[in-house]
Order: structure tokens, then C-alpha cells, then sequence
């Protein structure tokens, strides 16, 4: 949780509040993607968090991997920005958000693999024919378009 949304829940409790993110869909050499495995629900996912106030987005997103991942992004690519109803979220703590994500790709990383303790129960690459079901419900939607994506393209391409 950023300070910036650690202040707001000082003050608001468990409200709904409105929340940017930005996560990274990072993918290795054999078009697996990197999931970690959720500390706060139990759900795999991507690398991301909540945009503090005055940061880039790109920066957050670039800041988020790292914290997350022990990996340093060398570029991003915008792959979409997602919001709406499906976006709703409860945390297991009882904090509500409607959440506004900024999601990017990267194939051009730095680094050694290291979880972040506190956060990240496991890191592991997957093929995307064989993702995990327990997938971390905001992030459903974006992974669900990135499959849809990379599946046309390999149609395409056959």
C-alpha cells in the first residue's frame, strides 16, 4: 500500500475510493509470463500497485516490478488501460477500490529473480495455454485481453 493510500485510509476507513494502478505484464524469451502468487488473497498475478501522487505512471509500474520482482525494466510498452464495474475490488483487509489500471508489457528486463516477503509468496513463469485458475480478480480482465492478443497473433502468424 502506497503512503499516499495509507493517509486517505487514515481518514476514510475501509470507503470505496478511486484508485490508479499501474502493473506490468513482464514476458521471458519463451512468451511465458511471470505471475507472483499474492501474499493478501492467495491469487496469482502480475507486478503492480497504486500510483503515488506526483509519480509517473510509467515510473510506478517500473518501481512496482522492481520492489516486487528484484527486476529492473529496461522498457515498457502501453498495452492497455482498464476500468469499470469488473474492476471493483474488496481486499481481504475490507479496503474497497475501483480501480483504474495502466498496464504495460516488458520483454526488455534486467536482473535476478527475488520476491518481495511481505507481498510475494512465489514468482514463477507461465505458459499462457496453462495459467493458473486462482488469477487475482482486478487483474482478470487485462490478462484475459493479453491472451485474447497473443493468440491472434499466433493465428496469424501460423
Amino acid at each position: 500500500m502506497t503512503d499516499y493510500i495509507k493517509t486517505l485510509r487514515k481518514s476514510i476507513g475501509h470507503a470505496p475510493i478511486l484508485q490508479c494502478g499501474a502493473t506490468v505484464i513482464l514476458v521471458n524469451e519463451r512468451s511465458e509470463i511471470l505471475l507472483q502468487k499474492r501474499r493478501d488473497n492467495g491469487c496469482w498475478g502480475f507486478h503492480g500497485g497504486a500510483v503515488e501522487l506526483d509519480e509517473a505512471v510509467e515510473e510506478a509500474a517500473k518501481r512496482e516490478l522492481r520492489e516486487e520482482t528484484g527486476l529492473v525494466a529496461n522498457s515498457l510498452e502501453l498495452f492497455g488501460v482498464f476500468s469499470g464495474k469488473d474492476m471493483h475490488y474488496v481486499y481481504p483487509n475490507g479496503d474497497e477500490v475501483s480501480n483504474v489500471d495502466i498496464v504495460y508489457t516488458c520483454r526488455d528486463y534486467t536482473g535476478a529473480l527475488k520476491a518481495e516477503p511481505n507481498e510475494v509468496s512465489e514468482l514463477r513463469f507461465f505458459p499462457i495455454c496453462k495459467l493458473p485458475d486462482n488469477i487475482s480478480p482486478p487483474q482478470r480482465k487485462a490478462l484475459k485481453e493479453y491472451i485474447e492478443r497473443e493468440n491472434t497473433i499466433k493465428a496469424k502468424n501460423s
